[in-house]
């Protein structure tokens, strides 16, 4: 079953390998033919796509987690869209999906790589964000990896990002004694005290944040959850209290470093304060998505969860976006948006 299929698609290529802060020329919009999909596959009209910091490591060619994206093919990342024609049981013309092949217009997508999202239970935006891969990312680094208790103070680096925003609102709402967050704006320290709920927020621009946290924190930490690196680690391991746990998410202060980065200076504090510290990705913590759902879809039902995207309309923008996030101009969740 299928509707007139579209002329054409536009899709961005990476035609060069980043070295350092990747520029407008590293990128291409490219023009491809739009086919019918084979068995078992369907065509889906992207309605948003997910930009994120993790891309920027698939732009370089090195071994990791996850393969680099290849020169001069399409990127790929979450988005979620609409079927407008399908050969696969299952899927049908109008069905909403969330899939993995982002940065495009129209996906031809494999069926067994689809799942069906429900625009009535939540918006489809936030299928790439609260209730998707940076929710859980939150929700699984903060229970399971960092073993949050109540009663825990907990310290977010890049609070006002997606995955930070939640993960101070989730220990909050499980009973965390207090919550601070760093970020790099004014605006966003207040979004944090006034509209998330922290307990202190402070912007790393204006002072050394070793003497910022300390004086957020002046008992000291037992959660770190990191989304930055750099000097915010170190302030961290002099902050956490003995038996704290640090949750390692992303370490945006050095991806677009040309040469290694120093580690903490203080990493000798890990052995008397007998820290854990330990990385994170969300391909571990599937198993979790059944309760992640079910209580986060919770709180933002009751209104105790808040969530902030950051909307970039238009495919030709995509680039924009991506450069924008690794500058920090997002509040919440980067989404490119593709409805008009």
């Amino acid at each position: 079953m299928m509707s007139v299929l579209p002329a054409s698609n536009r899709e961005w290529h990476l035609v060069a390998r980043p070295h350092g802060w990747p520029t407008p020329a590293d990128f291409a919009l490219r023009e491809t033919p739009v086919t019918a999909p084979a068995e078992g596959r369907i065509l889906v009209k992207n309605l948003h796509f997910s930009v994120d910091p993790y891309m920027r490591g698939r732009m370089n060619d090195v071994k990791s987690y996850i393969p680099p994206f290849k020169l001069d093919h399409p990127m790929d990342g979450g988005a979620v869209g609409e079927v407008i024609a399908s050969n696969a049981e299952g899927f049908a013309v109008g069905d909403h999906v969330l899939h993995g092949l982002g940065w495009r217009e129209y996906a031809d997508v494999p069926a067994q790589h689809a799942t069906k999202v429900d625009p009535d239970l939540a918006p489809l935006s936030t299928y790439l964000g609260v209730l998707g891969m940076t929710g859980l990312t939150a929700y699984a680094g903060l229970f399971e990896v960092a073993s949050f208790k109540e009663g825990d103070a907990v310290f977010v680096s890049g609070a006002a990002g997606a995955v930070g925003s939640q993960v101070g609102q989730m220990a909050k709402l499980r009973g965390a004694s207090r919550v601070i967050g760093s970020a790099g704006s004014d605006e966003k320290v207040k979004l944090l005290v006034e509209e998330y709920g922290f307990d202190a927020a402070f912007n790393y621009k204006n002072g050394p944040v070793k003497d910022q946290l300390r004086e957020a924190a002046p008992d000291g930490i037992d959660v770190y959850f990191d989304n930055v690196g750099g000097d915010h680690l170190e302030a961290a391991i002099s902050s956490l209290n003995v038996h704290g746990r640090a949750t390692i998410c992303g370490m945006i202060a050095q991806y677009n470093d040309t040469e290694p980065v120093p580690g903490p200076r203080n990493m000798a504090m890990i052995i008397g304060k007998r820290l854990r510290l330990q990385g994170v990705l969300v391909g571990d913590h599937y198993g979790m998505q059944q309760q992640f759902v079910q209580e986060v879809g919770g709180w933002l039902r009751s209104g105790e969860l808040k969530y902030g995207e950051t909307f970039v309309e238009g495919i030709e923008n995509g680039t924009d976006a991506f450069l924008g996030l690794l500058r920090g101009e997002n509040t919440g969740k980067m989404i490119v948006s593709l409805t008009r």
